[in-house]
């Protein structure tokens, strides 16, 4: 057995600092400055500890460093739908930050992160991150009020509940819901439906759905069908429409998963999209773009939330005396092909 592979009765020893600093033949304070990313180093010794990195698969204690420079550097997603794909642009923004200043995204979603009675921030706060993001709509209790107190946290993707001491970064959902009305107005439908959820983010954009439905002349016509977000309640909700006897021309969903069930439903009672009827969604996900969707859509510029977050939580872990800040970004409207111009009756 050779030096370099330090083991113990067939099993790996995990190598130390000491282990690569000796077999890169170097001090171990000069591998600490090569791990922290010090241009203080040659190139020759910097190679040379690189190498025994990886010949000894070494891992650096976390734990340990955390202890000594009072940071992890591991930020902790809370997210309250892992399954709703509206978080992948989402996350690709904040990563795109987070990845430059050498940082780890935990994520975590409270329906398995939490222990029964416990609130889903508590496993975050043993890991102590440095930082939290909380995006989706949340139950905002004390723990999570207390968390954001003393941990560097910024809300994304909602104005749905109120933390002090947090920064918020979310698109204007009024706007982008007024987009999408607009547009269908513009193609000559009246008759336009709207599917909500229960969020907070939904509530919103129904209240704008009905202000520019009213504001048109068209409150005769508003109708605003519950569903749990989910692309079977999206199915359900367009059949009992369909089933009313009062079919809309044009119906607006909450988000994009609501507006693919729809899509479905339609096509289920025999209604061609968008001749006989047009549909949009709202976030811009990956659904929209499928060829055999082709959603029209309200892009909540999910990646731009992304950066501006994470670039909100940084400037507060560098300064927690900072006062709260909260930046609204513009939506925009994608067209595609699930919207055309209303046929005359």
């Amino acid at each position: 057995m050779s030096g370099s592979e330090p083991k113990q009765h067939g099993v790996a020893k995990r190598a130390t600092i000491e282990d690569v600093a000796r077999l890169a033949g170097v001090s171990r304070a000069l591998v600490s400055l090569v791990l922290r990313g010090s241009p203080k180093v040659s190139e020759q010794k910097r190679d040379a500890v690189a190498s025994a990195i990886a010949t000894l698969d070494y891992r650096p204690n976390n734990a340990a460093r955390s202890l000594a420079s009072g940071r992890t550097r591991t930020v902790g997603v809370l997210l309250d739908d892992l399954a709703n794909p509206w978080f992948v642009e989402l996350l690709d923004g904040l990563q795109s930050i987070f990845r430059e200043q050498n940082l780890r995204m935990v994520l975590g979603d409270p329906r398995y992160l939490a222990r029964p009675g416990e609130s889903p921030v508590s496993a975050f706060m043993e890991l102590r991150v440095d930082g939290l993001v909380i995006a989706g709509d949340f139950n905002a209790d004390e723990d999570l009020t207390r968390a954001t107190l003393h941990t560097p946290a910024v809300v994304v993707g909602t104005r749905a509940f109120d933390l002090p001491a947090a920064d918020r970064v979310t698109n204007d959902d009024a706007a982008g819901a007024r987009m999408g009305v607009e547009h269908l107005i513009g193609l000559s439908h009246n008759d336009i439906a709207f599917l909500t959820a229960p969020t907070g983010a939904a509530r919103l954009r129904a209240d704008a759905y009905r202000e520019t439905m009213t504001r048109h002349g068209l409150q005769d016509y508003i109708r605003v069908v519950p569903t749990d977000m989910s692309e079977h309640s999206g199915f359900s909700a367009m059949s009992r429409l369909i089933e009313s006897g009062r079919t809309p021309t044009a119906v607006f969903a909450a988000n994009d998963i609501l507006a693919v069930g729809a899509l479905s439903a339609a096509d289920d009672h025999g209604i061609s999209v968008p001749s006989q009827l047009s549909l949009v969604g709202y976030d811009n996900t990956y659904l929209a773009g499928i060829r055999h969707v082709s959603l029209t859509t309200v892009d909540p510029v999910s990646r731009e939330v992304g950066i501006r977050a994470a670039e909100f939580l940084l400037a507060r872990i560098a300064d927690h005396s900072l006062p709260p800040r909260t930046e609204v970004l513009t939506p925009r409207l994608v067209v595609r092909n699930s919207t055309a111009q209303a046929t005359s009756t």
